[in-house]
């Protein structure tokens, strides 16, 4: 029977975090959702550097990772409110998660599971010529519940590292005494 120490479970956790979120950030550039892309774009760097503090015993590195997971987890479940339409969000908003740059939507509203487009002709007035008008209809699974599902995966995962709080004090710790540890045999 094989043990996974801490550190082994955090490199594990953060390379299910970057192939998660390399999904993620594949579907976002197809929608054209810039502020998600953004955000997946720096929690990419930070993963990596999180890695990196993990194998080279850099607890400055880990505290800040462990410290964006925070901001990771609030920006998920935003985009788990914000798709779910809670309070005054709404997910027709183009300002959002597009800066009002474009008219696109999430990736899934058109090519989710079962998804059957259907263009529209003739288009309304409002629609700009160089827009399709679509009805999207027979999905198995809504393209929001899409969203949440990814939401929900990554506040998982990140999750799954902040609820070991001991892990990361021992992690610490560890990596603290094997640094005072290394300074001191420097010195004989």
């Amino acid at each position: 029977m094989g043990y996974c120490s801490g550190r082994c479970t955090l490199i594990f956790i953060c390379g299910m975090q970057l192939v998660c979120v390399l999904e993620r950030q594949i579907f976002d550039f197809l929608g054209y959702q810039w502020a998600p892309i953004l955000a997946n774009f720096v929690h990419i760097i930070i993963v990596i550097l999180g890695l990196f503090g993990t194998i080279q015993y850099r607890p400055r590195y880990i505290t800040g990772y462990a410290v964006w997971l925070v901001l990771w987890v609030t920006w998920n479940v935003f985009v788990i409110c914000f798709y779910l339409e809670a309070g005054d969000l709404s997910k027709e908003t183009d300002l959002i998660l597009t800066f009002n740059i474009s008219m696109h939507r999430s990736w899934w509203m058109e090519n989710g599971p079962g998804c059957t487009v259907t263009s529209v002709t003739p288009a309304p007035d409002w629609a700009p010529e160089d827009h399709r008008y679509i009805t999207v209809s027979g999905c198995f699974l809504e393209y929001q519940y899409i969203e949440v599902a990814h939401s929900s995966l990554q506040i998982v995962l990140a999750v799954s590292f902040d609820s070991q709080p001991l892990h990361l004090v021992l992690l610490l710790f560890c990596l603290y005494a094997n640094a005072v540890h290394t300074v001191g045999t420097y010195g004989q």
